[in-house]
């Protein structure tokens, strides 16, 4: 689902009705030292978040919270924007990082942290001091949940019978994936050696490894330049002629979901996707799961993702209280660490992370601790209330059509800045 935000769709115009606010929940009509929490993901995810809530609620009798569930990502935000022009948001939900700036600048949101007990233990690239260019100098209006990095997932059976070693260099995935794929006598093939869903997360991580950058510190949308084109034409040869990248359907995370299926089953013998599938991944596969970081071109490079917490402007005063004391509590070692662990995320907490480290538990699974030693190859994103919409319109609906079609990648990309340069 494309959420559009900008020039013809502004944040505060009420482009829905109050029965379409209704089905998504309403936030007003709680008790004192009660909050809505509103969230955004199903499976493993889910089912961890709404044990935490729950051991939360029975802790404490000062407060209690309410987690209501609202599709996707991007259909828990376009949720969001109504509850925010009807003045009747959450006290608490979380967003994708890449729309904070624009949320901050519209006003929308509030900070989340007054007195340095929400974030003052945060590991520093995944807050908002780190994740953005310059983002302490700013109002803290946003805390770390579910945080990642994209990494890759090989299947340790097929590598270790070809002989294979997860690549470090575009020059070695193409080699890697190319052994590993395999093909019928017609040429028809049967096993994919690499699969990768075509979204800007993705690309981005290729554009920084290219040593280019999408969007410049000053906002501007330079889409890489020389090295944007480099990423999707690294994709188009693979896919085209290579044959050895599957081309995933669907845009999105029907996208993801396609991609971790065919790993699964055998289909695939390499992926890239999010560290928050590595519990997924591990649970489900009929055969060894291996973790490793993104190769490099001409630098390493990886942008951090999942949401931050936010709290609405046009959420319930009375609400609040309950948002701050679940906001802090998430924030404690033991739940950052119970969330990480049980899901594949990064761990948020400075203190938690370091009795992760002095427990053995890295050395015990060694998967986790690869989006962690990520987190030194990450670029901070700039704070470009622009940002979502350079995403959403003018990069992620040219991507697939890019890739699967092979229109020339310099074109596509010219036409792609054109529309994130549009007023």
């Amino acid at each position: 689902m494309s959420v559009r935000l900008g020039r013809r769709d502004a944040l505060l115009t009420l482009a829905s009705s109050f029965a379409a606010l209704a089905g998504a929940g309403c936030a007003r009509g709680g008790k004192d030292g009660e909050a809505s929490l509103w969230f955004a993901y199903g499976g493993t995810n889910r089912e961890v978040l709404l044990s935490l809530v729950d051991r939360f609620n029975a802790e404490q009798t000062t407060y209690r919270i309410k987690a209501i569930y609202q599709g996707d990502y991007f259909e828990a935000l376009a949720k969001l924007r109504t509850a925010i022009a009807a003045r009747a948001a959450p006290a608490l939900t979380h967003v994708v990082g890449e729309v904070v700036p624009y949320l901050a600048q519209a006003g929308t949101l509030l900070p989340v942290d007054e007195a340095n007990h929400v974030t003052g233990d945060i590991v520093p690239a995944l807050g908002q001091t780190g994740c953005f260019v310059r983002g302490g100098e700013r109002p803290i209006v946003c805390a770390p949940f579910n945080r990642s990095t994209p990494i890759a997932y090989y299947n340790r059976a097929i590598f270790d019978e070809l002989g294979l070693h997860p690549p470090t260099t575009w020059k070695e995935l193409e080699s890697v994936a190319r052994a590993a794929t395999v093909r019928a006598n017609d040429g028809t093939v049967t096993r994919h050696g690499f699969a990768c869903p075509i979204d800007w997360w993705f690309w981005v991580a290729l554009v920084g490894q290219a040593g280019g950058t999408v969007v410049e510190n000053d906002g501007a949308p330079s889409l890489g330049g020389e090295a944007g084109v480099r990423a999707l034409e690294f994709w188009q040869r693979l896919v085209h002629e290579e044959r050895t990248m599957k081309p995933p359907p669907g845009r999105d995370y029907n996208a993801w979901q396609a991609t971790n299926t065919d790993f699964l089953a055998g289909r695939v013998a390499m992926i890239w996707t999010s560290t928050a599938f590595l519990k997924y991944l591990e649970t489900n596969a009929k055969f060894p799961v291996g973790a490793a970081p993104l190769p490099g071109d001409v630098r390493k490079s990886v942008p951090t993702g999942g949401t931050m917490f936010v709290i609405p402007a046009a959420s319930a005063e009375r609400e609040r209280p309950a948002a701050h004391a679940f906001l802090q509590w998430m924030m404690l070692p033991r739940q950052a660490n119970e969330w990480a662990t049980r899901t594949g995320y990064l761990p948020v907490s400075q203190k938690g992370l370091a009795e992760l480290e002095a427990s053995g538990y890295y050395d015990a699974h060694p998967n986790d601790r690869v989006a962690l030693d990520q987190l030194k190859d990450a670029f901070a994103w700039p704070w470009a209330p622009s940002l979502f919409r350079i995403q959403r319109e003018a990069v992620q609906p040219r991507l697939e059509e890019a890739v699967l079609a092979r229109r020339d990648a310099r074109a596509t990309l010219d036409e792609a800045r054109r529309a994130a340069r549009e007023p």
